[in-house]
């Protein structure tokens, strides 16, 4: 399986390493293959012509909140 490296602030690093329970590394893999499922069935609604630009960014836009629900729910499984 491929590396994948990024980077966060300090801040971010120190506030990960007060849960250390937690397996970072499938925390965010999960969120890019949601993600990514989530934009390819955009990308086949707007091949359709049934999704215009606007249409588009408004899904981008729940598509972000809802990955950061599914990032909290990860977390809050992780911690129980």
């Amino acid at each position: 399986m491929p590396n994948l490296t990024l980077s966060v602030s300090d801040e971010t690093k120190r506030r990960m390493d007060e849960h250390p329970s937690i397996r970072w590394s499938n925390v965010v893999r999960s969120i890019i293959e949601k993600k990514l499922e989530d934009f390819e069935e955009a990308e086949k609604l707007a091949r359709k012509g049934k999704l215009s630009m606007e249409d588009f960014k408004e899904v981008s836009r729940k598509i972000d909140s809802a990955a950061s629900k599914h990032a909290k729910a990860l977390l809050n499984e992780n911690n129980s």
